[in-house]
């Protein structure tokens, strides 16, 4: 396969680590004789106005410790496949028809997605109507199936850490109660890994649905043992008992997902009703995503985007890539979106952080 010409995007919300992992293609498919394009902004890149750069090795020098992506992304568009919980949309023929052109007139044999969920959907989408493409997983939310971590996580994760420990110092000179929002969409890996390794005393995820009773309980039981701050980690997902998800915006319209957001407002002010205690919320957001990536991420993006290339060397097209312990390995595109990796309520962690005394607001 000399003279072999790659496409590779970085699709979906940003995160540490898509720098890693596209330098790795990049000097993977150099070693092989292989071109690489890189297309800007995503899917989009691929459709009129084509935008792409040729990338060689000299290009992507230095760039393993950036953070964002140097070609740009996207997880509003034309390409979006995801708009609800369990909602898929079709992409449009006409749309497919003119990334298989664009393709065929820059002599790309395969193209590389790095994206998450809805991006690998995408992918999937193009696959099955003929496009030669492989998966890189990536999302700091780690609710990929069939891949145990995804880089982005453990970066999102020692953000939550480093913030809740400056917060605790805050919470303690003023005796409040600080509720800290995190991402995660619909699961609680980022407040679960990130309230245990920053030491929150509640943490509220969607897998565990908890009671604003128990939230006070555990509040006022604590000032009672002469506890006069306490640290609450709420992923953006978690709810109450037979109550709904808190959206900051609907996203009812083709181009846009439903964006989750604002339970830790409602929490700030429940909790001051409910104790009569100070409470402040603390929302992360996009904070959660940039910044230098951690070493465990940039080795993890690299070790992504070279399997990459070997995937296309082997043209196991339809295939992502994926990490299972310890080992990298391959699994279907189609099996990794099937659905999303929750938290398992019996998992080492959650175990841990009961055996601590930790709360989920449902005890």
């Amino acid at each position: 396969m000399k003279s072999y010409r790659i496409g590779v995007l970085t699709s979906g919300g940003d995160c540490p680590g898509l720098n890693a992992a596209i330098r790795a293609v990049v000097c993977a498919a150099g070693l092989l004789g292989w071109e690489v394009y890189g297309f800007i902004d995503g899917f989009e890149g691929l459709i009129s106005p084509v935008r792409y750069q040729i990338l060689h090795e000299e290009d992507t020098q230095g760039i393993i410790s950036l953070g964002g992506t140097i070609l740009g992304t996207t997880n509003r568009g034309r390409f979006t496949t995801k708009t609800g919980i369990g909602e898929v949309k079709r992409l449009p023929g006409h749309l497919i028809d003119e990334v298989k052109e664009t393709l065929e007139g820059l002599g790309i044999g395969a193209l590389i997605c790095i994206g998450g969920d809805g991006s690998l959907t995408a992918a999937q989408q193009l696959y099955e109507s003929g496009v030669p493409i492989v998966g890189v997983p990536k999302t700091i939310d780690n609710d990929l199936s069939a891949t145990d971590y995804t880089f982005g996580f453990y970066s999102a994760v020692e953000y939550v850490c480093r913030s809740l420990d400056r917060l605790r110092t805050t919470a303690a000179s003023h005796r409040r109660v600080m509720v800290v929002e995190v991402m995660g969409r619909y699961t609680g890996w980022i407040a679960l890994y990130g309230g245990l390794s920053g030491g929150a005393n509640l943490i509220l995820i969607p897998e565990i649905p908890f009671e604003y009773s128990k939230i006070a309980y555990q509040v006022r039981k604590r000032i009672a043992e002469g506890n006069f701050q306490t640290m609450i980690v709420v992923a953006e997902g978690a709810h109450p008992k037979d109550g709904q998800y808190y959206v900051v915006e609907e996203g009812k319209s083709a181009t846009a997902e439903i964006r989750l957001g604002g339970i830790s407002r409602h929490l700030e002010k429940v909790i001051h009703l409910m104790t009569g205690q100070e409470v402040r919320a603390v929302i992360l957001g996009h904070l959660q995503r940039g910044g230098e990536p951690t070493a465990f991420d940039r080795n993890l993006g690299m070790m992504f985007g070279a399997a990459a290339v070997g995937l296309v060397r082997e043209k196991r097209f339809g295939y992502m890539v994926s990490y299972r312990e310890g080992k990298i390995g391959a699994v279907l595109i189609q099996e990794a979106i099937r659905e999303l990796k929750k938290v398992d309520v019996n998992c080492p962690e959650i175990k841990t952080a009961r055996a601590m005394g930790i709360s989920f607001g449902e005890e």
